[in-house]
């Protein structure tokens, strides 16, 4: 019994060992499985373009460069007491503000009409949305477990005035998001984040279905109205919807990447035309981007998406049971909000690249390329490590504190 303590210890100080591996283990698959679609999605522009200085492998390189970094961050995060974050919950609000505003400033870079990068003189461009979604989730993890009162039931949070209480703020960088940066999806995936951690703790789930509905049927009118009088749309969102509601009269331009995209997927069939030997990416702008989930369709077919598709199931669960696991409500709501910002981000993009919903710029997490988004998704999957590394640690210090009183007390039994 003593040796079996005794390992237990030396594993939680070993690395790797002392974390979650099947959460590590679908992490890295998921990263080198991303590495290899980017190659293979973007080295025939990247040889054929001076921008990229001619290398098949630029874009490869770029996004292998920032998974490292990203690696080498999650377990320095994963080694930070979970705790400690909610200190910089305040300030992380605040800095989000500030991101948002300098998006207006000299700095703020505008393509596809929305302004999501600044460019920083010396050091290069970021994506201001990725550190807002990080900030969002500690923000609202420490709010939202203030908020919580033991009185009908442990862990839950009191109806409507603390629910208002949560979402106000978080309300005001959606809005900024949304007008300021002309970033309508970032807007609905910092909103989503927090909503889904709200759902986590709210006792009555009719509400939030009330909401849905009527959110449902807005959507469905506005819809409808602009599909009647499409020569009174303004804006190049309202643009993008007429091109998902009738694809084929804008095949030219606005339908144009979603239709290719859609060409891409069915001619995947079941095992796709093969690694490396998409036709489409010859046509979609930058497949290593949104679109990416086209080319894996085309390439690996149906067994290929499946794959990716099961493995972040898999990946969510295993999020979802650490957060089921955590020892208090803050780290259950850091974990949550992980959970909520990966299925969010997953789905739309599945959404977009299949035309279920209108074009709009939502990455597919370790697959489309950028340092800024994977940076900080590993950083993010630092924190729920942590959070299971410290709820397992305190689960076997009870454990071996209950066993040694076992032992104490036995022979008086």
């Amino acid at each position: 019994m003593g040796d079996s303590r005794k390992k237990k210890r030396k594993r939680r100080g070993l690395g790797l060992l002392s974390f979650d591996t099947n959460l590590i283990v679908a992490v890295l698959f998921l990263t080198v499985f991303g590495l290899i679609m980017i190659y293979s999605a973007s080295y025939y522009k990247a040889s054929m373009s001076e921008s990229f200085h001619y290398d098949s492998a630029y874009f490869l390189k770029n996004q292998l460069k920032w998974s490292l970094v990203g690696l080498a961050s999650m377990l320095v995060v994963a080694n930070i007491d979970y705790h400690n974050w909610r200190f910089f919950a305040l300030l992380g609000f605040a800095g989000s503000i500030v991101l948002v505003l300098l998006l207006k400033t000299d700095l703020g870079v505008t393509a596809y009409g929305a302004t999501r990068w600044l460019e920083i003189p010396g050091l290069g461009r970021f994506q201001v949305a990725e550190p807002i979604k990080v900030a969002i989730i500690i923000f609202s993890a420490a709010l939202i477990s203030g908020k919580v009162v033991q009185i009908q039931k442990p862990g839950y949070i009191e109806p409507i005035k603390a629910i208002v209480q949560v979402l106000l703020p978080v309300l005001v960088v959606f809005v900024m998001i949304w007008k300021l940066s002309n970033n309508m999806s970032t807007a609905v995936i910092v909103l989503g984040i927090t909503c889904v951690m709200i759902f986590m703790v709210y006792p009555r789930y009719w509400p939030i279905f009330l909401l849905l509905l009527v959110g449902g049927v807005g959507i469905a009118i506005y819809l409808y109205v602009l599909q009647q009088a499409p020569e009174a749309s303004e804006g190049f969102r309202s643009d993008r919807i007429l091109a998902w509601l009738d694809p084929y009269a804008y095949e030219s331009d606005k339908a144009y990447q979603a239709l290719q995209a859609l060409y891409a997927i069915g001619s995947g069939g079941l095992f796709g035309k093969g690694l490396g030997n998409s036709i489409q990416k010859l046509k979609i702008p930058e497949p290593y981007n949104d679109m990416i989930f086209s080319i894996i369709c085309e390439e690996l077919g149906v067994f290929g998406a499946g794959l990716v598709i099961l493995m972040f199931i898999y990946l969510l669960y295993r999020i979802y049971s650490i957060t089921q696991q955590a020892e208090d409500l803050f780290g259950r709501l850091l974990s949550m909000g992980v959970f909520g910002h990966l299925a969010l981000q997953v789905i739309l993009n599945l959404a977009v690249v299949t035309s279920l919903i209108p074009t709009t710029g939502v990455t597919l997490p370790f697959f489309s390329a950028g340092g800024t988004a994977t940076v900080f998704l590993f950083l993010e999957f630092g924190m729920v490590l942590n959070v299971e590394k410290y709820s397992r640690g305190k689960r076997e210090h009870q454990a071996e504190r209950a066993e040694r009183m076992e032992r104490i007390v036995a022979p008086w039994g």
